[in-house]
């Protein structure tokens, strides 16, 4: 729910965010549009993440409960689990009560009060912080929470940290004092995901020190080299007037001890029990802050979360240590420094998120649905199966920035989709550009590798070789495989023939160039440039200077064929041969800048001669089903230079006109005209029914059309057209796990999908970029 503004709190929730009642039903959830394979759907509970680049991630709810865990780099997991809660007492000297702060009703710890209804209070997200405002008859308190992990533009040290940070603030607005407490209870996780949390030997270890009290969590001492080995902390910062009480074992199963414990007075009292758990049992910790509040008195608790599971084994066996380990090792021990450094730096951190996130905030004239889902997208980049590596283990660490890669999605695991990446790049340049730099050097170093394994293609059944000199990659590798090392995961078609690979790379190093100033990869990359627009150029046939599909899915939208030249294809050749050209002038390379001269002299004629209709661009001009339909995305070329300096892939007037017939027909042709844009249009105006992805929309694509819009200058449109994007994330619950597509019906393929970063695009082209 988004309708009305937040009432005032004690607690400073935003002004701007995405609202839901807590633990609200969704009325009409999107399911899964595809039949023939099994795709991700956690339901309609995502919520903001906890944790940092890379660090491994844990996914809280509107309902309150902690339930998407992906701290195994490249695997999904949606479990509640209930012992990992917040849950408080108040005692008003009238009456005095317990409750779980969460909206589950789950079948263990049933001695819990698991009483909070659906309802009873807001949910506020803004990534990548997130409010809990409670507003319940039953507690005699005003309570809100801010969570939040230290994930800041800029930083290449905090924003890879592994720790959330829970503050609240609690105010009496009754005549007579009150007693309050907190109560933060976890499960120790340790080798959950493999089957190990149950093995014994686990052990929950009060600690005092560091001006903080609280538990350590960690697995057997004998497994400890295992990948999944690692440690837990929870924490709190002894403050004057607050009470902070332990139970570092109790039993996740039952819990009844450490519930009458708390329920009786809002403490704990203090248990401690490190002895190892036993095989067959499951251990969680508890940690306690009690105040007293006076009449209209206010005042502020905070917690932690810490975890350090440092090392990142995929499927081929290589090991790599997290990007947070630079600072504190790869013992898997540090768990409780993370948590110190949180708790003493939390308010620097909180404010250098509102310092970073005000000026959009504040701005009239950006609508108030995209400033909210302009950052809360950016969850991908703590939650897509995020890698960021600081070093191989077993060898030296050097002082560059390590491999960085996100997933295309958990369904399509692949690493830096090269595709899709090309559109959520806007995201890492704007934000970390260091981070967007090192993508793009890692794609340079994979130009001229030469892979002849010989591989499967699932969609015709045939074989193709891995990898040909020249032939960018798709991915750099799946979480199953050696990523970095053993490229083009994918199999579902042979990439080496792919149209928008290569030209997609030549722009991603010009924006590394024009964008961020890194000429010096500008230079480096050159060879490498080069090699891709040659072996790409390789594909034109009849000489007029544009390389011709081969009426196969040979580009991003992999199941809609294209024959002969394309719209698509065309103008991201001919933007790439622009990028080309300004980057052998600097090279100083006078022979390879005739020759793209030569090619781009023929290409820009031909591309308006076969292409142009008069009003819009043919999808292809090759004859095929879909040759004369309106694609959306037709002219993501003349988007990319409008957007790095570039200049004309297509004269003017005829870009003006294919934008406000794609927006005609794509957009308020398609569903009820508020659904974003529609990948195929018939003439006729009647859907492109020719693929699976031609029905589709796809949520990363319209944003990118409409930064296109917003480039020339076509604001209302670009406004609708993102709009309807946000409007369908929100009627089928699409938040936090923002899908690739979905149909007229709004039902999903792929969710928490990559290519929605593109959003951070229409913020760069409304001219203020940030970070």
């Amino acid at each position: 729910m988004t309708a009305a503004p937040p009432r005032p709190t004690q607690g400073a929730v935003p002004r701007v965010s995405w609202r839901h009642e807590i633990g609200r039903e969704v009325g009409n959830p999107g399911r899964s549009r595809v039949t023939h394979e099994p795709l991700i759907d956690d339901g309609p509970w995502g919520g903001v993440p906890l944790g940092g680049l890379g660090s491994g991630s844990i996914g809280r709810t509107p309902r309150g409960d902690f339930a998407r865990w992906h701290l195994e780099a490249g695997r999904n997991r949606f479990e509640s689990i209930p012992a990992c809660q917040f849950s408080v007492f108040v005692d008003d000297g009238v009456r005095s009560g317990a409750h779980v702060l969460s909206t589950i009703r789950p079948a263990t710890l049933t001695s819990w009060n698991w009483d909070l209804p659906a309802g009873a209070g807001t949910y506020h997200g803004l990534f990548p912080s997130a409010w809990f405002d409670y507003d319940w008859e039953e507690l005699p308190v005003r309570l809100t929470q801010r969570q939040s992990s230290p994930v800041i533009p800029g930083s290449y040290r905090e924003s890879s940290y592994p720790v959330g940070l829970f503050e609240w603030t609690i105010g009496n607005p009754g005549p007579h004092a009150i007693t309050v407490g907190l109560m933060f209870s976890w499960q120790n996780l340790v080798g959950r995901w493999a089957n190990a949390d149950r093995r014994g030997g686990h052990s929950n270890r009060t600690v005092r020190r560091d001006g903080m009290t609280g538990v350590v969590l960690t697995g057997p001492a004998a497994e400890a080299g295992e990948p999944w080995a690692g440690s837990f902390a929870i924490a709190a910062p002894n403050e004057p007037d607050v009470h902070l009480s332990v139970r570092d074992r109790f039993d996740v199963d039952d819990g009844r001890d450490v519930w009458t414990d708390f329920a009786a007075d809002g403490r704990l009292d203090d248990f401690l029990d490190p002895s190892p758990s036993r095989p067959g049992e499951a251990i969680g910790a508890a940690l306690a802050a009690t105040v007293e509040l006076a009449p209209g008195e206010r005042r502020t608790v905070s917690f932690a979360l810490a975890w350090d599971f440092p090392v990142v084994q995929f499927g081929g066996g290589r090991r790599w240590a997290r990007r947070y380990t630079r600072w504190f090792g790869t013992t898997g021990t540090a768990a409780w420094e993370i948590a110190a450094e949180g708790l003493a730096r939390r308010h620097g951190w909180q404010a250098a998120i509102d310092a970073w996130q005000a000026p959009v905030l504040a701005d009239p004239d950006r609508p108030e649905w995209y400033k909210a889902a302009l950052f809360n997208e950016l969850y991908y980049l703590v939650d897509g199966g995020t890698m960021w590596a600081d070093h191989e283990v077993g060898r030296a660490r050097s002082g560059e920035i390590g491999p960085f890669a996100l997933l295309e999605c958990f369904d399509y695991p692949f690493y830096n989709t090269l595709d899709v990446y090309f559109y959520a790049s806007f995201a890492l340049a704007l934000l970390w550009p260091e981070l967007a730099k090192r993508v793009a050097r890692d794609f340079v170093a994979t130009v001229e590798v030469d892979d002849p394994e010989v591989v499967p293609v699932y969609a015709t059944g045939g074989r193709a070789v891995r990898k040909v000199p020249g032939a960018l990659p798709h991915d750099v590798g799946g979480p199953a495989d050696d990523p970095f090392v053993k490229l083009n995961h994918y199999h579902l078609q042979d990439v080496n023939g792919w149209k928008d690979l290569n030209s997609k790379f030549v722009l991603l190093v010009w924006q590394a160039v024009s964008l961020l100033g890194d000429e010096e990869l500008g230079v480096a990359a050159w060879p490498a440039v080069v090699l891709a627009l040659r072996h790409l150029a390789a594909f034109d046939r009849d000489g007029d200077g544009l390389p011709e599909h081969d009426g196969v899915p040979d580009q991003t939208y992999d199941t809609w064929p294209m024959l002969g030249p394309s719209a698509y294809g065309g103008s991201l050749w001919i933007a790439a041969l622009r990028a080309g050209i300004a980057m052998g002038e600097r090279a100083g390379d006078e022979g390879t800048v005739r020759w793209l001269r030569d090619v781009l002299e023929r290409a820009r004629p031909a591309f308006e001669r076969k292409l142009w209709t008069g009003s819009y661009y043919l999808y292809d001009a090759g004859g095929g089903p879909s040759g004369d339909s309106i694609m959306a995305d037709q002219l993501a070329g003349q988007w990319w230079a409008d957007a790095t300096g570039l200049g004309e892939v297509a004269p003017e007037e005829h870009v003006r006109r294919a934008l406000r017939v794609i927006f005609e027909r794509n957009v308020l042709g398609f569903g009820d005209g508020g659904m974003g844009a529609v990948n195929g249009m018939r003439p006729d105006g009647t859907v492109d029914a020719s693929s699976e992805q031609s029905q589709e929309v796809w949520t990363g694509t319209t944003f990118a059309l409409a930064a296109f819009m917003v480039h020339r200058g076509l604001l209302p449109e670009a406004w609708a057209t993102a709009a309807g994007v946000d409007r369908v994330l929100e009627e089928r619950g699409y938040r936090f796990r923002t899908p690739e597509a979905y149909d007229v019906r709004g039902n999903f393929r792929a969710t928490m999908y990559l290519r929605p970063l593109a959003i951070w695009a229409i913020e760069h082209a409304l001219g203020r970029p940030h970070g």
